[in-house]
């Protein structure tokens, strides 16, 4: 079974898109992964207990991963807009539906060809570490 990678963003917003920009290279560089582009509030559960996520991060300079869900920064919700992949992420780990996460966080500022070789290099440890059992 593949495993697959969730990509999140907006193509209406220029800085918000350069992860969906990356899913056609990523496809074809990496077939052992499975490739989908969500919105954060839909049952990222029904993808695994394990997910894998590559998405941009606000205030960031450099790519990041992020493992552990209590690293993700929320602010007050007051509506549904204001649920977004960090809120899902945390309910769904404090439920148990997911056991956890590796998010590649992408600087909003990052150009495409930067953002596809960085990508490229973690889909390769993750493929590796797949192969360990890790």
């Amino acid at each position: 079974m593949k495993k697959k990678i969730l990509i999140f963003g907006n193509l209406l917003v220029a800085q918000d898109s350069l992860a969906i920009n990356l899913m056609p290279k990523l496809q074809k560089q990496f077939p052992e992964f499975d490739f989908f582009h969500l919105d954060p509030t839909e049952n990222l559960e029904e993808y695994g207990k394990d997910l894998r996520i590559i998405d941009v991060v606000q205030g960031i300079k450099k790519p990041i991963i992020i493992t552990n869900s209590d690293k993700l920064k929320t602010e007050k919700i007051t509506s549904m807009h204001d649920f977004d992949l960090a809120y899902n992420l945390k309910l769904l780990m404090q439920t148990g539906k997911i056991k956890s996460v590796r998010i590649l966080g992408l600087p909003l500022e990052m150009n495409k060809d930067e953002a596809f070789n960085y990508s490229q290099s973690i889909l390769r440890k993750w493929v590796a570490q797949d192969i360990q059992g890790s």
